[in-house]
């Protein structure tokens, strides 16, 4: 019979013994199948020879295939690093932001100084609350839309350069794969409200497919204006067109129409309506618990920095900035900018009605985004603007 884990002491000690059988099988096991698959693929790296290696040459084999692309989708700029960013992001700044805003504390106790280790206690609960499974769901859809979410999120990440060479893919229509991609998300919704076989999860996923089909077709219009004046549906061509002058001066109605459609898309106030806590619970995510609320949780915050990466590349000229600080780091900070104004309308934005929201997105911002491109391509046939950058 399997003992029960009833104090923190007893859970350090579980962890000590899987780390130790862990350490010990995995040579015995690891090796012997790394140099049978070794045979077939021509990995290229001895793994006995990297025990003889000096510790500060280890850097180096992060240049090493397979060891480079590995590094590159898991680590930095992967998946790792932007959960560890929208976790600091979501746990913390946001928390503390908003509490300065509406007079209150915020996180307090976790930590000495401003409870900066709540985003550590937060994960803690999460990993350590039971996940629960309602009798009536759908099981195999209801545990796999946490897993879709964070999988079209790390999709959409995929197409956000950092850098000049830091990026994870760059496809010539990278542009377009954007638009394929966000695509997804009205299907992991209604499909996890559904599932759910719940009367608020169900209602939550309506809205939300609703919502979501209403404002992403003015998201992909207003992104047209930047694609007429760069030329080019590579997202890495759009960013060396902004060396003279940022789209967001040539294009600020584009930059509005994108920046409002990308908050209705996140679900965020003023349009959380799928999420509504007052009518809803918690909407689509109601019945998830422990980490499959988690798992979800950090795919809707992978988005948020997407969706800001995009709009610092598209109108904030992505990594562009003075050379006194590296590319990458002019781009965290411009996406870091754009991810904070993105929760102000939090602290400060009642949520609006269901049927102003469709009307809004339906009507205003659709014929917004339509003047944007007839706007952008007048003045590109006078020759007021030039195609390819200024």
């Amino acid at each position: 019979m399997t003992k029960q884990i009833t104090t923190f002491e007893d859970f350090i000690r579980q962890i000590l013994k899987i780390i130790f059988w862990v350490l010990l099988f995995l040579p015995l096991i690891g090796v012997p199948v790394y140099y049978l698959l070794d045979t077939v693929f021509h990995f290229g790296v001895d793994v006995f020879s990297l025990l003889t290696v000096h510790p500060e040459q280890m850097i180096n084999l992060i240049n090493i295939e397979p060891f480079h692309s590995l590094f590159i989708w898991t680590t930095f700029p992967g998946f790792t690093f932007a959960a560890l960013f929208v976790t600091f992001f979501a746990m913390l700044w946001e928390r503390k932001l908003l509490a300065k805003i509406q007079l209150r504390v915020g996180p307090q106790y976790a930590g000495r100084y401003e409870g900066f280790l709540q985003m550590v206690a937060d994960l803690l609960k999460l990993l350590f609350k039971e996940l629960v499974t309602p009798n009536a769901v759908d099981k195999p859809i209801f545990w796999s839309v946490p897993f879709a979410s964070m999988a079209i999120a790390g999709a959409l990440l995929s197409l956000v350069p950092l850098g000049p060479t830091t990026y994870l893919a760059d496809p010539p229509v990278g542009v377009i794969m954007i638009f394929a991609i966000i695509g997804f998300f009205p299907i992991v919704t209604l499909l996890a409200g559904w599932a759910s076989n719940s009367k608020y999860p169900f209602l939550g996923g309506l809205r939300a497919l609703h919502q979501l089909v209403s404002y992403e077709i003015p998201l992909v219009l207003s992104l047209l204006g930047v694609v007429v004046l760069s030329g080019t549906l590579d997202i890495m061509k759009v960013v060396t067109a902004q060396s003279g002058v940022w789209y967001i001066l040539l294009q600020p109605l584009g930059a509005i129409v994108f920046f409002i459609a990308a908050l209705a898309e996140l679900e965020r106030i003023p349009f959380d309506l799928p999420e509504a806590d007052t009518e809803l619970v918690s909407g689509w995510i109601t019945e998830y618990t422990g980490m499959g609320f988690g798992a979800v949780f950090l795919g809707v915050y992978i988005k948020l920095y997407a969706l800001s990466g995009l709009f610092a590349t598209f109108f904030l000229g992505g990594w562009l900035g003075p050379s006194f600080l590296p590319p990458e780091l002019w781009f965290i900070i411009k996406t870091f900018i754009v991810m904070t104004a993105m929760l102000l309308p939090r602290g400060v934005m009642p949520r609006v009605r269901i049927d102003i929201l469709i009307r809004a997105g339906w009507g205003r911002l659709l014929v917004l985004s339509f003047a944007n491109l007839f706007i952008t391509m007048f003045l590109v046939s006078l020759g007021v603007l030039h195609i390819g950058g200024l």
